[in-house]
């Protein structure tokens, strides 16, 4: 199984520990230690299931707009977008647990025109003020249809780090990684009201392969 880059710091924490806390249930408890060992090893195995990076065939798109996460769609709604595009927009976001990819990948292709950075608070990531009030990226995207495109990551409750990888400039990829959320958080992304959703509340996305909208050329 293939680990996500991001995985390297947490696994070695991970790993001393289980070592640590291991030894001294042997040590105390000797053969009662399993009592201890065969749950930090449930846990110890979670971390690594975590950061698996998934083999995935990634396509050229145009105009279909692809889920950017695993997870479940869990609101779709018109809103008003503030930060970059200043105007109504439709709304998808896709929660995604702790057991869930958390790789982030572009939407939509096209060129990178805006990313930043909000520090925040972290309210579970399916509050619908977890989009503006929680640790947060927003990036947006000129597309290949011309129509810029904003999407968020969104810090939870459980998820206390953010990483994107893209710059101002960069050539974007629909399904291509830009970034990760560590434990559990949110995407949200923003499209223009024209947009056709395909997607609905309740369905279960695979980042990178599953089309959530399509756009108009």
């Amino acid at each position: 199984m293939k680990l996500h880059r991001e995985s390297k710091g947490t696994i070695t924490v991970a790993t001393i520990l289980f070592i640590i806390l291991g030894a001294l249930a042997i040590y105390f408890l000797e053969i009662w230690s399993l009592m201890i060992i065969l749950p930090l090893l449930v846990v110890y195995s979670l971390v690594f299931w975590f950061f698996r990076v998934p083999n995935r065939d990634i396509l050229e798109h145009k105009e279909n707009v692809i889920a950017p996460v695993d997870g479940k769609v869990v609101m779709i709604k018109e809103v008003e977008e503030n930060e970059f595009l200043k105007e109504k927009v439709i709304q998808v976001s896709i929660f995604m647990s702790p057991l869930n990819v958390h790789i982030c990948r572009y939407p939509v292709s096209g060129k990178v025109i805006y990313k930043k950075y909000h520090p925040g608070k972290y309210l579970v990531a399916w509050h619908e003020k977890s989009s503006t009030d929680n640790e947060r990226t927003t990036v947006a995207v000129e597309s290949l249809t011309h129509h810029k495109v904003v999407f968020r990551q969104i810090a939870g409750y459980v998820a206390r780090r953010i990483v994107f990888y893209c710059n101002d400039g960069d050539e974007a990829k629909a399904g291509h990684e830009f970034g990760f959320i560590k434990f559990g958080s949110r995407m949200d992304v923003f499209l223009p009201l024209d947009t056709e959703i395909i997607c609905k509340i309740g369905d279960i996305t695979k980042g990178g392969l599953d089309v959530i909208a399509r756009m108009k050329d």
